[in-house]
């Protein structure tokens, strides 16, 4: 499977700072993406069986998905909801690691039990604390979420004046040393260290940057302009992918092309109140979908990309079967917030 086609997410509540109204368009956004990434991975499941065709134009379509994130969590830390204090952003950053690790020790148990690797899993267990897990490849926007929450919350707290993030300033210092840490310790000791990889690419920055400017704007032009971005963004993305690179890395021009003209087209759009709640609902079990879907991708999707035939049969399979597979991860994260398990399972 393409690991480079994964992601996706764990994002704040679309709700402003304290008197500010809620961003349905934000919760509209968060859901739309969400599911995308569910198509991402249902996409490298058909690609994997052999339908290039089906698979390459699923990815396209929801390629978008994960810069995507990284701009909402851009306008959630720079503007829509900045942290007030040290304990805040600590407290959010606790809230993405405390089902992250529950749902990483969940994967690595059922990589275990479905076909256990030669190593036993000791030296995956392992590799999760440093950034890389391959039963749960899927997190590892995770772990370039986390370090990138850490840094605008620590900018956003020296902006605002407030006093000094100690405890945050120095989690971030061991972030940024840890790197050369690991590098050094696995020249003194021998041992085979995995590389460090909780960081934040230039690329991601900038989309949460850019994207908070552009998610915070007042006027962003005409909707219909943007719409028409979409359609040309995705036909340069589908070409690019099929004549030069698949997977599109999320940096390359084509991406952040479709990215920003999706952000332009949902940005601002009024959500009609019957459905608000509905999507509110949605929005709030989007991070436990993000987690627990992959589960349902290779239960549900990989066994019907095996066995479906190729020729028009197999894009219809993928949208059926991804679909089903989107349902069923929203569905499995509503009820355990029901149950009030979303603390531990996201």
């Amino acid at each position: 499977m393409p690991r480079t086609a994964t992601p996706t997410a764990a994002q704040p509540a679309a709700r402003g700072g304290p008197g500010r109204e809620r961003r349905y368009d934000i919760d509209l956004l968060r859901v739309v993406c969400t599911a995308a990434v569910v198509l991402v991975h249902a996409s490298a499941e058909f690609i994997d069986a052999g339908h290039r065709t089906t698979g390459v134009l699923g990815d396209s379509v929801s390629r978008f998905a994960v810069p995507a994130f990284f701009a909402m969590a851009g306008w959630a830390a720079l503007a829509g909801s900045p942290v007030r204090g040290d304990a805040q952003l600590l407290t959010r950053l606790a809230r993405i690691l405390r089902p992250m690790a529950v749902w990483t020790a969940l994967y690595l148990l059922w990589q275990y039990v479905s076909g256990p690797p030669p190593n036993g899993g000791a030296e995956e267990a392992v590799r999760a604390l440093f950034g890389s897990v391959e039963a749960a490849f899927h997190l590892w926007y995770l772990y370039a979420y986390v370090p990138l929450l850490l840094l605008l919350g620590v900018a956003a707290l020296v902006l605002q004046r407030h006093a000094t993030p100690r405890r945050s300033l120095l989690l971030l210092a061991a972030f940024a040393v840890a790197p050369a840490v690991v590098g050094d310790a696995r020249t003194l000791t021998g041992l085979p260290l995995p590389g460090w990889d909780w960081s934040v690419s230039l690329s991601s920055l900038g989309y949460a940057v850019a994207g908070a400017a552009l998610l915070a704007a007042r006027r962003r032009g005409p909707r219909p302009l943007w719409a028409a971005g979409v359609a040309v963004a995705l036909v340069a993305l589908t070409l690019y992918q099929f004549t030069v690179r698949h997977p599109a890395a999320y940096g390359s021009v084509a991406v952040a092309a479709l990215t920003f003209t999706v952000l332009g087209a949902v940005g601002g759009v009024r959500v009609p109140e019957r459905a608000r709640a509905v999507l509110g609902r949605l929005s709030d079990a989007s991070f436990g979908t993000y987690l627990v879907h992959l589960l349902f991708v290779m239960l549900l999707v990989r066994p019907v990309a095996e066995r479906v035939p190729h020729g028009f049969a197999a894009p219809v399979a993928l949208a059926v079967t991804a679909v089903a597979a989107a349902a069923l991860s929203f569905a499995a994260s509503i009820l355990w917030g029901r149950l009030g398990m979303r603390r531990w399972l996201g």
